[in-house]
């Protein structure tokens, strides 16, 4: 699960879509939140409410994944990490949409890997190395916590924690993108 939960931070960071290649600037602070995310969870409130959404979500992402087990191993995944985030798990759907298509397996040009693209260098960072950022889990925990943290120090303005996400801070083209496959794909009914 922590191996999980690392694969999704990195992958976040993998995937640039400004050309963006560098390492991002080191924050001692999300490295502490990186470390703290590794040992926490959260879930569905009831039964009901995970048959609706993982229904819901799951036809949904038909288009991208075929395989039904893994569209809902993806899914239950999303929503267990953007929730321990406080993340909406459609806001993840989208920019995993966007960052890699839903390509567990994607790497970026900068090496960033994963659902998230979530770059490697995170793992060596809080000193997991030996994590692999292509597991679901460990890539959305380290992604869902990378967002959670540019979501605070934006005050919850969402297009500058995207762009800060993407690596493209002041550009408007990443944000609108994941705003755009939300609206599109994974609005809330």
């Amino acid at each position: 699960m922590k191996r999980l939960l690392l694969t999704f931070i990195t992958c976040l960071f993998l995937l640039p879509v400004s050309g963006y290649a560098e390492r991002q600037e080191y924050d001692p602070e999300l490295k502490r939140l990186l470390q703290q995310a590794v040992n926490s969870s959260n879930g569905f409130e009831n039964r009901f409410d995970a048959q609706v959404w993982l229904q819901d979500m799951s036809s949904r992402l038909t288009k991208f994944i075929e395989d039904p087990r893994e569209r809902l191993l993806i899914l239950q995944s999303v929503h267990y990490e953007a929730t321990r985030a406080n993340l909406e798990p459609e806001l993840v759907l989208a920019l995993i949409e966007v960052e890699s298509r839903f390509d567990r397996f994607a790497i970026s040009v900068a090496g960033a890997r994963g659902l998230m693209q979530v770059m490697p260098f995170w793992l060596d960072e809080i000193n997991l190395s030996d994590k692999n950022l292509f597991k679901i889990r460990t890539n959305l925990r380290m992604g869902c916590t990378i967002l959670r943290y540019y979501l605070d120090m934006e005050k919850g303005n969402l297009g500058p924690a995207l762009a800060r996400y993407n690596g493209s801070h002041g550009r408007t083209i990443y944000p609108e993108k994941v705003t755009s496959a939300l609206k599109k794909n994974w609005f809330k009914q």
